[in-house]
């Protein structure tokens, strides 16, 4: 039996290697139902890496038997495992077709949310031409989930691009959903860690006309990189961040701009707590 939880080991891909073997002479004997039935049962597991490698192996298949259409119907099952399989099976197999890939999350972001994230993470790293592409379509979206998902992965451009991101971010800014909040908070975040400069401009932009939802976002998100600062700054004073942030602080502190004022009060005050914190550690 392969473990119902955590990484696999030896054994445990030496008999996933196996029933594969056994799937696929099925299905070049013209069984697919009787090697639809074999997939089900192994997919049908909450051990996320049985899912994956399982998704992984069956994507080498060369034969001719419809796995597509079998692993295409398994997105709509009702069970979590079945559907998570079918999607690393379309990823795996069209991993240089990031179009293709796209295509199948659309179907997937919601019914299997945390695989869609992790794939679309992947993405944002290997082909982030084409989630510029697509991902401002997603962003337009009724769904709030779709909305948020556009983000994920998007600190993975932040270093090179991070006006891209920051004017993405930017348009989602007011949005009411708190998942897309969340979203936004934690891509703010990861961009102002690389690059604080750029991040610090722009919050002071959306701060000037910020209402009060919009005042809270941009909170959640400078006291996790007034977390971030304490924690360097031990270790790491000459670094950018650093520099940059206690400048920031000081300068918003006399902005004429009670928005911002405000901001880099309550900045400022959270840096100081926690630094005398740290020095009583």
């Amino acid at each position: 039996m392969i473990k119902e939880v955590g990484r696999l080991n030896i054994d445990d891909y030496k008999t996933l290697d196996a029933q594969v073997e056994k799937i696929f002479r099925n299905l070049d004997k013209n069984k697919d139902e009787l090697a639809a039935k074999q997939i089900y049962e192994l997919g049908n597991t909450a051990n996320y890496f049985v899912r994956e490698e399982l998704g992984k192996r069956l994507a080498v298949y060369a034969g001719k038997g419809n796995l597509d259409k079998i692993c295409g119907d398994f997105l709509q099952d009702f069970i979590y495992g079945v559907r998570a399989t079918g999607l690393f099976y379309f990823y795996y197999k069209y991993q240089d077709s990031p179009e293709h890939i796209i295509k199948t999350l659309e179907k997937t972001y919601e019914s299997v949310p945390w695989e869609s994230e992790t794939i679309c993470f992947e993405l944002w790293k290997r082909f982030p031409d084409v989630m510029r592409e697509h991902m401002p379509l997603w962003a337009e979206s009724d769904n709030e989930k779709k909305r948020a998902i556009s983000m994920h992965g998007m600190e993975n451009i932040a270093a090179k691009n991070p006006q891209y991101v920051l004017m993405f971010v930017g348009r989602l800014l007011d949005d009411e959903s708190e998942e897309v909040q969340k979203k936004i908070s934690h891509i703010l975040t990861q961009v102002g860690r690389v690059r604080p400069i750029q991040t610090y401009t722009s919050v002071k932009r959306w701060l000037r006309d910020a209402d009060e939802r919009r005042f809270h976002t941009i909170w959640q998100t400078l006291k996790k990189l007034a977390n971030i600062f304490t924690q360097k700054s031990k270790r790491e004073r000459g670094n950018d961040f650093i520099s940059i942030t206690q400048r920031t602080v000081m300068e918003w502190k006399k902005d004429s701009n009670p928005n911002v004022q405000n901001m880099g009060n309550k900045l400022g005050s959270v840096i100081r707590i926690r630094n005398k914190a740290n020095a009583h550690r």
